[in-house]
């Protein structure tokens, strides 16, 4: 078992998490000229990723690979896009090159584009000699029901331990989405949880204690690092 999370509690919630970012990103293209980094969707993060826009104006956007640890199965200019979430927010503002953007294709059928964007994970791990895509930073979010990324309680994707990427069906929105799985998300270096002043106070420390019936409980890196960053 990994070390216990590190728990930030703060106030500036968007220039703190924003500040971790560009500090987790100046450092993995110091150690290793790149920093490959999984966006979450939802409300919390937008505001973060604007603040990383505009302080990171000069960063070498050339050096980083973005990808999306989960997204809806819906088309990349659908207000429910977490693409579209992050293109307004980060890649339009910080001109992003498209090389360096990985989007999870919502809107064709979600199978198939989990299947391929595994394989594209996998092309590039296979490359370096990684048995694993390994990201430098992955962050996520924490659900109600204890959710992150699209894996939601009493879902199949939380057993998956092969695959890295896949379609999951979730009852309760009678819809499939598209996620990362534990095994591809424990494989990070560092993974970061983003919670928003709404959030249960009671649910995170559930989660914290690593009640397992909540799915956001059993991110546990194997080599690497866990973060809170908790809105008071």
């Amino acid at each position: 078992m990994s070390a216990a999370p590190r728990v930030i509690r703060t106030k500036n919630f968007v220039a703190d998490a924003a500040a971790l970012i560009l500090e987790q990103a100046r450092k993995a293209v110091t150690e290793h000229s790149e920093f490959r980094i999984a966006l979450s969707g939802g409300n919390t993060p937008a505001p973060i990723y604007a603040r990383v826009a505009m302080e990171a104006y000069d960063f070498p956007w050339q050096s980083v690979l973005f990808t999306f640890g989960d997204e809806r199965c819906v088309p990349p200019d659908d207000p429910q896009s977490n693409f579209r979430m992050a293109r307004q927010n980060l890649f339009v503002p910080a001109a992003v090159p498209g090389k360096s953007i990985m989007r999870m294709r919502g809107e064709i059928d979600p199978q198939i584009a989990a299947q391929d964007y595994e394989r594209q994970l996998d092309a590039i791990a296979t490359s370096r000699g990684e048995p694993i895509y390994q990201h430098d930073l992955i962050l996520l979010g924490l659900g109600d029901d204890g959710h992150t990324a699209s894996l939601f309680p009493e879902t199949a994707a939380l057993d998956e331990m092969a695959r890295r990427v896949v379609a999951n069906f979730v009852p309760k929105l009678n819809a499939w989405r598209l996620t990362f799985t534990f095994p591809l998300i424990n494989h990070a270096r560092h993974v970061l949880f983003l919670v928003g002043a709404s959030k249960h106070p009671e649910l995170i420390e559930r989660v914290l204690a690593r009640d397992r019936q909540f799915p956001a409980a059993r991110v546990n890196p194997v080599a690497g690092e866990v973060t809170w960053m908790i809105e008071e």
